[in-house]
């Protein structure tokens, strides 16, 4: 699980993040959304390490990842699993490769085994048949399967994607969406997605935290998300019409009970 307790940030003058607290469970998709500008970034750089807070706790299973040492840092660092929105593939390796370099990083494990579990979570993304394949080779989905497959293969305990549907088309992100909440449910993984995508909101929102000028605005699921009078997070939601409409339905279906 990870906790975070009041956590701030300031770049000089300017306050980017204002006293977030909140709580990602394991087993579920965890979503960050918020506009442009909403911190929703240096929220997730702060809780992997890439952005120090200026204020706070980030606790891993209780243990403040903040105030750690660097050996305790890697130990914990071991246990994560990045999806990155370019999906940062190596283009001069192939997917069997770039799949194979954390466990190439972070192991001692023989290369028959390497191979082995890197057959098994390309075969889990399904994405049998691509290892000697270069990135410019295949689809942007695929790559994208590439990238989750390289962010899972060492069983990591808390799972990161940032935008993962970005740059896909709806049917793409459909089947991405899905694979990440299957695989979230089988790892028994604390994932948590920064997403503007509404389809992810909708299908994957187990937990949802809406950030609005740095604030923690609104909590909670994509069951509640249709009954909230927010304002700030129906301007955000709600701008399609198509949302519009599935809010309508279901405040109906809630009065009709």
């Amino acid at each position: 699980m990870i906790e975070l307790v009041n956590i701030s940030k300031s770049f000089g003058q300017a306050q980017v993040l204002k006293g977030i607290s909140s709580t990602f469970v394991p087993g579920k998709v965890n979503l960050i959304i918020g506009k442009s500008g909403s911190g929703k970034t240096v929220l997730i750089k702060s809780i992997v390490g890439l952005v120090v807070p200026t204020s706070g706790e980030v606790l891993y299973d209780g243990e403040d990842f903040v105030t750690m040492n660097l050996d305790e840092k890697k130990r914990i660092r071991r246990e994560l699993g990045m999806l990155f929105q370019g999906n940062a593939l190596f283009d001069s390796k192939t997917v069997e490769d770039n799949v194979m370099f954390p466990l190439d990083m972070f192991t001692h494990m023989p290369l028959s085994e390497k191979k082995d579990r890197v057959n098994e979570v390309l075969k889990r993304v399904n994405l049998v048949n691509a290892n000697h394949k270069l990135p410019s080779e295949i689809s942007g989905g695929m790559q994208k399967r590439v990238g989750i497959a390289r962010a899972i293969v060492m069983t990591p305990k808390y799972l990161f994607c940032d935008e993962p549907n970005s740059g896909l088309d709806p049917q793409t992100s459909i089947v991405i969406d899905e694979l990440i909440k299957e695989l979230t449910n089988e790892y028994n993984m604390t994932t948590i997605v920064n997403t503007h995508d509404m389809n992810t909101v909708v299908a994957n929102g187990d937990k949802i935290l809406f950030l609005h000028q740095g604030n923690k605005h609104w909590e909670g699921n994509n069951e509640t998300l249709f009954e909230t009078d927010n304002k700030e997070l129906m301007d955000f939601i709600f701008a399609s019409q198509f949302l519009k409409e599935a809010r309508n339905a279901r405040l109906l279906a809630l009065k009709n009970k």
